[in-house]
């Protein structure tokens, strides 16, 4: 699955730091801390008719995630909300939209990991692209990559943060494959994630997850489960094997970028009957009719 080239992008424009400036003349510093060790927090919104969803939710994941990376300073949520809408302004965006936010720790005096040679407050960008959820809703395919995610004491999932080589070396196994992503492990050998999405099964009426000791705090995520217990939907978050998700009547994966995406083959081995499931469908329709009512306003 590649995504495709938009000509709607040719001309955005691009939020550094408040600067607004066009592609192809946007940049950082090479001292910058995304540069120098990908010393960043970053979080994908999604904006519906002028608004964007759970935009709270997610700038309360950025504010944690800069928290436990220890940064010295984090812009409010209504600095970064300003800058959002100046962003979307510029472009003249107020739907079908996904945003990319960054937060770095900032411009350093001198290259090195040490933070303490950051001399300036952190770097913000906002980039907003006209992007439709990239996964096909007809159903994408998985392999199981060797990457494995790491447990907390290696590098915590609950840092949503800019460190993506696992990711990126799991992508590239699913490319040699010709399969859309890869379903990565946890070092026990239980299904965490995919390299992008957060994976659910459903057996026999009932929606299972992850628990989020190897894969993040999946905002989408979050929104299936209460989705499930608003609709009397049983579900629950718990450690699965291959095994499991090999047998299952549907899989499916949830993220910002793409939404809900059934999975309709994983090592080759077909799940279900091989389509979209009916609870995958059920789903997919209440996630969409929050959409359309639920988000903070960005656009009159």
């Amino acid at each position: 699955m590649l995504q495709q080239y938009d000509e709607r992008n040719r001309n955005l424009i691009v939020n550094i730091n408040g600067n607004l400036v066009h592609r192809d003349q946007a940049g950082v510093s090479p001292f910058d801390s995304v540069v120098q060790g990908g010393d960043a927090v970053w979080e994908g919104l999604r904006v519906y008719d002028g608004r964007i969803f759970r935009l709270i939710e997610h700038l309360d994941r950025l504010r944690s995630s800069a928290l436990g990376l220890a940064f010295a300073e984090i812009p409010t949520h209504e600095a970064i909300i300003e800058q959002i809408k100046r962003t979307l302004a510029a472009n003249g965006m107020r739907d079908g939209v996904h945003i990319r936010l960054t937060l770095s720790r900032g411009v350093k005096f001198t290259s090195g990991m040490d933070p303490r040679v950051n001399r300036l407050g952190p770097t913000l960008i906002v980039l907003a692209e006209f992007k439709a959820p990239v996964y096909d809703k007809a159903g994408i395919t998985l392999i199981t990559s060797t990457i494995r995610r790491t447990p907390p004491d290696s590098m915590d999932p609950k840092i949503h943060h800019n460190n993506l080589v696992p990711s990126i070396l799991a992508k590239i196994q699913a490319n040699a494959a010709g399969a859309d992503d890869a379903l990565m492990l946890d070092m026990r050998g239980f299904v965490a994630e995919t390299n992008a999405t957060h994976v659910f099964i459903v057996t026999r009426g009932q929606v299972m997850t992850s628990r989020t000791v190897a894969c993040p705090e999946g905002i989408t995520r979050s929104v299936v489960l209460e989705l499930c217990r608003a609709n009397g939907i049983p579900c629950r978050e718990d450690d699965y094997s291959l095994t499991e998700l090999y047998r299952a009547d549907e899989v499916f994966c949830t993220g910002t970028m793409g939404e809900l995406a059934p999975v309709i083959r994983v090592d080759g081995r077909t799940i279900g009957q091989g389509a979209v499931g009916q609870m995958t469908l059920r789903l997919s329709v209440l996630f969409r009719e929050l959409t359309q009512k639920e988000g903070v306003r960005v656009v009159d």
